[in-house]
């Protein structure tokens, strides 16, 4: 039997040809010519939904990060009826601040009938992302009675479970997981967070046995950093038991690790903070009243890090017409796409002040809401609380005049010792050295002390202290400064059910207490140069 020739579509083999030469003018890093290749393809190939995502991060890694976003957003016109891609397109949409656009990706049939385990366990990490905390726990859960099985997912479905409030739960999976990878560190960390260690319930000899078995001073940053995390599990327990001489010892070795692996960049936090302080001081864009949106108001807390930030989050969302989103990065996500600098570092930091002097502010006040009002879940308020849009007080009041914000105030060294104890991992390098703490310490005293001279009336200053003392009188206060009439529930913290996604969550489901006063005396000959530098 005669066997015809096949026939090859010259315009297929061409647009292949494109997909391959991009491939590996991706790979080699040249850059340009890969967005002129994929340019090229999708003149071609309008609804090819990988290449335009090729695209968006080539775009994105050249710093344009506008052009990047409409590329995924285009995309959206002709969603793909496959599982895998939407998930890839709705991990983007994160990253780039397009939550609603995530959404929708996440709630699209085909993902909605999804049975494959790792797909169902990175969508479990993206609804983690967006702060869904149930939702994360329902897919991580079906994930892994799919089969998986691996540390990092056994440890998100602790964490879920105890910012659930599900503590013994999430203790038992800890257990589980230390025995089966008993060198798995942040496992170990968790653990000792999870609850206060006692003489008679501990895992101090745990902890001793596996620092035994990793290495010293590694050429390679991952056993450092598993070493830093063991250390600081150890100090936690110590601390727990008042063995404080040795507990210091434990934090020192571990910050001292961490601030190597992490240096901080003294110089270009101090220039981000004059650029700020040099800016041309914005005024509302609008009138205080009301959006012609209309829809739930934003409040915003903000302060150092472990300012207790947390603690006022949980009682004014306690409140009936109050719900807390978490702490969402979506204002900078927001100013950045304004301005259209992804993020960075200091250069990037420093151009997107620069920047955001031309932006629209009513438009990114726009944006900010269009993107984050669906967390309100049906309350007239939702709360970010990320402590970190402190640099950005006069942004949030030209973009939304009307959003009330909060500042934590903690005396120096409870916030300074408690960020030095608090290891945060590859992030927040101020955290692990005196000099380092004390100096990002200066830069927020700085920029809080010119929104209070520059913007007198923007911000309601809240003391920490005075919240775990005389906590009726300064919610009466703070709500007030919200429109709210104060309710019995926000003096009780330890009835919000909520999910709770901070190193504090199995803190602040108890009573208000005032534990965290003066913690740092116990190690004062330790952090005396600290208190001399702060004073």
């Amino acid at each position: 039997m005669q066997h015809l020739p096949m026939t090859i579509d010259p315009l297929h083999a061409s647009e292949d040809r494109l997909r391959r030469r991009a491939r590996q003018y991706i790979e080699n890093r040249q850059l340009v010519a890969a967005q002129a290749t994929l340019e090229t393809l999708l003149e071609r190939v309008t609804h090819d939904a990988v290449a335009r995502m090729q695209l968006s991060d080539v775009l994105l890694e050249r710093g344009q990060l506008r052009a990047s976003t409409r590329e995924l957003l285009a995309v959206m016109s002709g969603l793909p009826d496959d599982a895998a891609l939407l998930t890839e397109l709705a991990r983007r949409l994160c990253i780039r601040g397009e939550t609603i656009a995530a959404r929708v990706c996440l709630e699209h049939p085909s993902i909605a009938h999804e049975s494959s385990a790792s797909l169902l366990a990175v969508q479990a990490h993206l609804r983690w992302m967006l702060n869904e905390i149930p939702a994360a726990l329902v897919l991580l859960e079906r994930a892994m009675a799919a089969g998986v099985d691996t540390p990092d997912e056994h440890y998100l479905h602790a964490m879920l479970l105890q910012f659930s409030g599900q503590m013994e739960a999430a203790g038992a999976v800890l257990d589980t997981c230390l025995r089966r990878w008993p060198t798995f560190s942040g496992a170990a960390m968790a653990r000792a967070r999870l609850r206060r260690q006692t003489a008679g319930s501990n895992h101090i000899d745990f902890l001793r046995a596996q620092l035994g078995r990793i290495p010293v001073n590694s050429h390679v940053a991952a056993d450092n950093l598993v070493r830093a995390e063991f250390e600081h599990a150890l100090f936690k327990e110590l601390d727990d038991l008042g063995q404080y001489g040795e507990a210091w010892s434990a934090l020192e070795r571990s910050n001292a690790i961490m601030h190597a692996l992490n240096p901080y960049d003294a110089a270009g936090e101090a220039a981000v903070t004059d650029a700020i302080i040099r800016q041309p001081l914005a005024g509302p864009a609008v009138s205080t009243q009301l959006p012609e949106s209309g829809g739930p108001i934003p409040i915003f807390i903000v302060g150092m890090p472990r300012s207790g930030s947390t603690l006022l989050d949980r009682m004014l969302s306690n409140h009936s017409q109050v719900v807390s989103a978490g702490e969402i990065n979506e204002l900078l996500r927001q100013l950045q796409w304004l301005a259209d600098v992804p993020d960075g570092g200091v250069q990037r930091r420093l151009e997107l002040i620069n920047r955001s002097r031309d932006i629209d502010f009513k438009e990114l006040g726009a944006r900010y809401l269009r993107e984050t009002q669906w967390r309100a879940q049906g309350r007239g308020y939702y709360i970010n609380k990320l402590p970190t849009n402190f640099p950005f007080v006069d942004i949030i009041h030209r973009a939304l005049p009307h959003a009330p914000i909060l500042h934590m105030v903690r005396e120096p060294m409870d916030v300074c010792f408690s960020n030095l104890k608090a290891m945060f991992g590859n992030t927040s390098a101020y955290s692990y050295d005196l000099a380092s703490l004390a100096h990002y310490h200066g830069q927020y005293v700085r920029l809080m002390r010119h929104w209070r001279a520059t913007l007198p009336s923007a911000v309601l200053d809240v003391s920490y202290a005075a919240l775990v003392r005389q906590p009726e009188k300064v919610m009466h206060e703070v709500l007030a400064y919200c429109r709210l009439d104060l309710e019995e529930d926000c003096l009780h913290p330890e009835r919000n059910t909520a999910p709770v996604a901070t190193p504090s969550s199995a803190q602040v489901r108890e009573a208000i207490h005032s534990r965290g006063l003066g913690e740092w005396q116990h190690y004062a000959a330790q952090l005396e140069a600290l208190r001399l530098a702060l004073a």
